[in-house]
């Protein structure tokens, strides 16, 4: 049984949502890990065709929950030991973050995001490891690890300039900015606008379902071939890059101002 995520399969069709509600399914270390094992077991399910990804209540994802990704056993453990001690945790922490989505990526499946409300930091980053994004109308979508002194950390430097290409991708990390789904449409960011949007994402689930899973599978593998580069090694350099920035003066006042609710002061350094 899991308590951050649900998983329902009806026929090749599976439906993963979110199950934080009342937190706007800000992500935690527990829903990290209940989205890993989900992974590991779809994997080898030969009958699913197409999973869709949503978030339970008004939001797809808000981002991670600082609170409990802070805190004594999260990053919060890390940021106050000696320099350098707490690096493996780091970077294992990061890992399992980035584990907890980029199975999507690699299903032999297809893949959609239904996002509504917020996709924001960590939830934008499980929307893009999706193979399609479909968002309602009032969708705000962005990268904002910026503000905190930080880069986006769970895929988004893989993934995103493969949407929306480098210049792009590189104004929504360093602006922080949040858009709203049509500003995402007109960039590819996501595939369609829909409302209620839920509907549209099982209607285009049931489309691809119907075709040949092993089609889709090569198809999917090539598409993702054809982007160039390796995802993996990306993975790997935004745990690296992530770990500097997190011991630098800059991360910690970015964190601090977040929390004290005022614009950070940010040195350089």
């Amino acid at each position: 049984m899991t308590e951050t995520v649900i998983f329902e399969r009806e026929g090749p069709i599976g439906r993963l949502r979110l199950n934080r509600p009342a937190k706007l399914n800000a992500q935690t270390p527990q829903m990290w890990a209940e989205l890993r094992e989900l992974g590991r077991t779809l994997r080898d399910e030969p009958d699913l065709r197409c999973l869709v990804v949503c978030g339970e209540g008004r939001a797809f994802s808000s981002g991670i929950d600082l609170a409990e990704i802070m805190g004594q056993d999260g990053l919060g453990a890390a940021a106050h030991v000696k320099p350098g001690a707490g690096v493996d945790r780091l970077v294992a922490m990061i890992r399992q973050g980035q584990e907890a989505f980029s199975w999507l990526v690699d299903a032999p499946f297809a893949s959609i995001a239904a996002v509504r409300g917020y996709a924001l930091g960590a939830g934008l980053q499980l929307a893009l490891a999706c193979d399609l994004r479909i968002a309602a109308r009032t969708t705000q979508l962005g990268a904002l690890e910026f503000r905190y002194g930080l880069l986006p950390d769970l895929g988004g430097t893989a993934w995103l300039p493969r949407l929306v290409g480098p210049a792009r991708a590189k104004e929504l990390v360093f602006t922080a900015a949040r858009i709203d789904a049509e500003e995402a449409l007109r960039i590819g960011l996501v595939n369609a606008i829909a409302d209620p949007v839920r509907d549209k994402a099982l209607e285009t689930a049931h489309e691809l379902a119907g075709k040949s899973r092993l089609a889709l599978s090569l198809a999917k593998e090539l598409c993702n071939l054809a982007l160039g580069g390796d995802h993996v090694a990306g993975l790997e350099s935004e745990v690296a890059g992530f770990g500097a920035l997190f011991a630098s003066q800059d991360a910690k006042e970015g964190l601090a101002a977040f929390v004290e609710k005022r614009p950070p002061n940010f040195v350089g350094r």
